[in-house]
């Protein structure tokens, strides 16, 4: 195994002090496992909170700032967090305005964000909560019931967390996370299989010459296996999966999102592409974001996350934002 890191129980632990080193607008809970924006809680703000098992960073600690979220949960490596850890952010970050729980539908996470907003409420915290279903590979998996969440809960912490900057209140704030949820679809593609640290080895089985269409951020088995594919074909095959499913009838919002180990030069290479699709089924695109967002470890591959927008979505992702892994209009 050849990976930077001390011992494998301690990864989560470590990547936290970085985060807290690298990041002074943040305030890092280390052992609590909690990162919150320091000037948190924001009066007259609704707060945000998300999270989820490490290993698919920037997912969420990234997103963690102005603009976004108010507070982020990871949990163990591919592993759900616990409700202690989400109660207390919420605590954190509440100014007496509820806070919305933003959950990608994975089993784990669904129940424990349920348990916490139990505890909130228990102390007299309005809790709303959205859940990211947007995959389009399967409809069940090794991890969930229904659709995974994957890249669309960028675009769903990214514009319900502008809403909220704005100071709308808790109701309008769900009901953008909802919007953009409902308009949005994704689709996955592994070159590789990642290496948890805790395994030390390949989380499942691809053989040289091969990929896999369809697959989820944990390694979850997707659609089919095929031989290997042009970038072109792999587009062609991504994009059409994606606009059969969800029908825009109005310009999208694109998400060219690498899972950890493809280089910029092949994301953008994918890029190109997948803009070539959109324009041969005549869909405008307003905007495109490319880069490592949601990612699988070490897994080398894509995915292509669309989502339909209208006017007003399209002012709220272009409202400043101010955190690790996203920062403009400041």
């Amino acid at each position: 195994m050849r990976m930077l890191i001390n011992v494998p129980e301690s990864v989560v632990s470590d990547a936290l002090r970085g985060v807290a080193a690298a990041h002074p607008d943040l305030t890092v809970d280390v052992e609590n496992r909690v990162v919150v924006r320091r000037d948190a809680p924001v009066a007259d703000k609704v707060g945000l909170v998300s999270g989820g098992g490490s290993g698919h960073e920037p997912l969420h600690g990234g997103f963690v700032g102005l603009g976004m979220l108010d507070a982020a949960c990871p949990g163990e490596v591919f592993t759900s967090p616990v409700p202690d850890q989400m109660a207390r952010a919420a605590a954190a970050v509440d100014s007496g305005n509820g806070v919305l729980f933003v959950v990608k539908n994975y089993t784990g996470d669904v129940l424990n964000f349920d348990m916490a907003a139990e505890l909130a409420e228990d102390e007299g915290i309005r809790i709303a909560k959205v859940l990211v279903n947007d995959d389009v590979a399967v409809t069940d998996s090794l991890y969930t019931a229904g659709r995974r969440g994957t890249g669309a809960t960028l675009f769903v912490e990214k514009l319900a967390g502008a809403v909220a900057q704005e100071g709308a209140p808790l109701e309008r704030v769900e009901a953008v996370a909802r919007q953009v949820n409902e308009s949005s679809r994704s689709f996955g593609v592994a070159l590789s299989a990642c290496t948890t640290p805790a395994k030390g080895g390949p989380t499942f089985d691809l053989p040289p010459g091969e990929l896999e269409l369809g697959i989820g951020i944990h390694g979850e088995p997707g659609r089919e296996r095929r031989p290997m594919m042009t970038s072109a074909e792999i587009a062609d095959f991504a994009v059409h999966a994606v606009l059969d499913d969800l029908n825009p009838t109005a310009p999208v919002l694109a998400l060219v999102n690498g899972m950890g180990a493809t280089p910029l030069l092949e994301l953008y290479g994918f890029a190109a592409e997948v803009h070539r699709v959109l324009r041969e089924r005549r869909v405008p695109v307003a905007r495109t974001l490319v880069g490592n967002y949601v990612t699988s470890l070490d897994m080398a591959g894509c995915s292509v996350t669309l989502c339909q927008a209208d006017e007003d979505l399209l002012r709220l992702w272009d409202a400043p934002v101010r955190t690790p892994a996203l920062r403009w209009g400041i």
